[in-house]
């Protein structure tokens, strides 16, 4: 189910790619093409290059690329469909859908969306205005919400009543449910969700009202922190932080989110000028808000929980996001006991110094074993050592662990080598899924050298790598074909590229344009299509193509030396070395304008022939 081929194509098509991209940062232009600094991961000097011609855009800082509808998917975290949905209401274009159910499907959403955002206006006047709210009024007076912070944040009281909220908002029972403002109770009566609580409301990232959470007033009973459903269809706390649509801009400008536990923890750090922080919704941090706080541009996570919830958080899940998603995790050296929002009002100052201090997950976590540690005997020390060594031990990298342990022996007088011959001998096993090995076995005793990248060391399954001063031949070729494909018609084939990533890229090219061929392949074939259309090919044409067909006739000469070198019989050995000697004479050809184009014309068939029989 999706939007027709036809009226994505109209959307993609009415779409100002230079002014959608504007709309999010400065952008000029710069020859054919416009410059931009990226909001995706907030630079400070220009590095986007926005291709109006092609409609495509890709950034030399953090390889994002794509077109108008990837931009708007990354910038308001909507799925395909829905950033279509969005390009489309703005031009005006009318979408028709696969299903007629999908259509109905996702208006129904937006009405649960929109009945989340009355009940938000309902709470809202209901503590400004109404008559039983003094209480809720005095308690916020008391945490130092003044009206402007309330208005501020659209802070809410729920009254202490069966149904005023489902009375307001007039919703069927599937919808007041489905909505997660409500239910229908055993007497066969609809009820509020949220009674007798202050509310929060929960926007998603791109500020959509999606739920609430409620705290009850001191004194009465209940839990203190009621959240909206799980089964709410437009509410997913996995996936949504309060407060990230408010303070956004100030994470990208940072490249820092602090992450909190509690609502008012989140409008504490504003009210100390710290504009960076975001509340999980009731749940533990998940992958799903790393990935989305990595989308605007968070390359440090401070995390500024409970000391006891941050050191027992699952650390080697935390070490595994570091690697996966570059980042800095680190822990705010908050006082002992002290909430963010009560030192918010109490020490603005120390607040930032918290933040600023913040210290790396590990060392957060080691710190307080050794600190808990008896010191005053060998036993003690021993012990502290051991249970020190077992933390450090869950860090997946060798070097990090080793900085740590001189920490523990400087810590408790305990000799370096015999803690490092402890970490060694009591290491854990790798799981053998992590233990195989990333490069397929060669088909020879040695090891066939890596022809197809020209960078010694790049795996080929790697994201292709860029030096923005010297593209690779191949990466040349594609270029033209992309830019001036008369020029390179009928004279390049797939057999001369050689890295998997940019021979897909070229297959897709010999059937479609660079838009279409990038939405077919995606991944990383596709940021290489992108990354070569922003920018034309001053390259000479024939220059490319000699250089693409001698690597591939090096290539050839590799495996036909090592075929050689294992072959069984005299005749077979001759048969490769007079293949070896007119692959390396036609090779030698190329060098010489004069003789390279009837060079190129006796390899390129040969060469193509070599790869179907040995079934490349």
């Amino acid at each position: 189910m999706g939007i027709h081929d036809e009226d994505i194509a109209r959307t993609r098509a009415a779409v100002d790619l230079v002014a959608i991209i504007g709309e999010h940062t400065e952008i000029k232009r710069s020859g054919r093409n416009w410059m931009a600094r990226c909001p995706i991961h907030g630079e400070r000097t220009p590095s986007l290059s926005v291709s109006p011609e092609k409609g495509v855009y890709y950034c030399f800082g953090c390889g994002a690329s794509g077109d108008a509808i990837t931009f708007v998917q990354e910038m308001e975290s909507l799925d395909f469909v829905g950033a279509v949905e969005s390009l489309a209401g703005r031009y005006g274009i009318q979408l028709r859908y696969t299903s007629a159910g999908e259509g109905q499907r996702r208006g129904r959403k937006k009405g649960l969306q929109e009945a989340v955002g009355k009940a938000l206006d309902f709470y809202h006047e209901r503590l400004l205005s109404g008559q039983n709210s003094a209480e809720a009024r005095a308690y916020l007076r008391s945490r130092g919400y003044d009206g402007e912070l309330v208005r501020r944040y659209k802070i809410g009281w729920a009254p202490d009543d069966w149904d005023q909220l489902a009375r307001h908002v007039q919703l069927s029972a599937d919808d007041l449910r489905d909505s997660g403002l409500g239910f229908v109770n055993k007497a066969g009566r609809q009820q509020d969700a949220f009674r007798g609580r202050v509310m929060f409301p929960i926007h998603d990232e791109r500020g959509e009202p999606v739920g609430f959470g409620g705290r009850i007033l001191p004194g009465h009973e209940g839990p203190k922190y009621k959240n909206t459903t799980t089964e709410a269809e437009v509410y997913d706390k996995s996936k949504v932080l309060y407060g990230l649509h408010t303070h956004r801009d100030g994470i990208v400008k940072a490249g820092e989110a602090i992450i909190c536990e509690g609502y008012t923890d989140v409008i504490g750090y504003a009210t100390a000028g710290i504009l960076r922080a975001v509340a999980t919704c009731g749940t533990a941090l998940t992958e799903e808000h790393v990935r989305l706080l990595k989308r605007f541009s968070a390359n440090r996570l401070v995390l500024s929980f409970d000391a006891d919830a941050a050191g027992l958080a699952a650390a080697e899940r935390v070490y595994a996001w570091e690697k996966e998603y570059e980042l800095d995790i680190r822990v705010a050296a908050l006082p002992s006991g002290v909430d963010p929002d009560d030192l918010a009002r109490q020490d603005p100052e120390g607040l930032h110094r918290a933040v600023d201090e913040a210290v790396p997950f590990l060392k957060f976590r080691l710190d307080r074993v050794l600190d808990a540690g008896d010191m005053s005997t060998p036993e003690g020390k021993a012990r502290a050592a051991e249970a020190a060594l077992d933390v450090v031990r869950e860090h997946p990298d060798t070097l990090v662990r080793d900085q740590y342990v001189i920490e523990i022996a400087d810590h408790t007088r305990i000799e370096l080598a015999r803690l490092r011959e402890l970490l060694a001998a009591e290491r854990r096993p790798r799981p053998a899924a992590q233990q195989s090995t990333r490069y397929p076995e060669s088909r020879y005793a040695e090891p066939e050298p890596n022809w197809d990248d020209y960078d010694p060391g790049v795996d080929p399954d790697d994201p292709p790598r860029f030096d923005l001063n010297r593209l690779t031949p191949e990466d040349e070729a594609i270029r033209l074909m992309i830019h001036r494909p008369d020029e390179v018609a009928g004279r390049l084939s797939a057999v001369l590229f050689g890295n998997p990533v940019r021979r897909e890229a070229f297959v897709s090219l010999e059937s479609e344009g660079v838009m279409a061929a990038a939405d077919r392949v995606g991944g990383r074939a596709a940021t290489l299509l992108r990354r070569l259309a922003v920018e034309a090919s001053e390259a000479d044409a024939d220059d490319v193509v000699a250089g693409v067909v001698r690597l591939a006739a090096d290539r050839v000469v590799r495996d036909l030396q090592l075929d050689a070198r294992h072959a069984s019989g005299v005749e077979d050995r001759q048969g490769f070395a007079q293949a070896i000697a007119w692959v390396k004479t036609q090779s030698e050809q190329l060098s010489e304008r004069s003789s390279r184009e009837a060079a190129v014309d006796q390899l390129l068939p040969w060469l193509n022939q070599h790869a179907e029989g040995r079934g490349a």
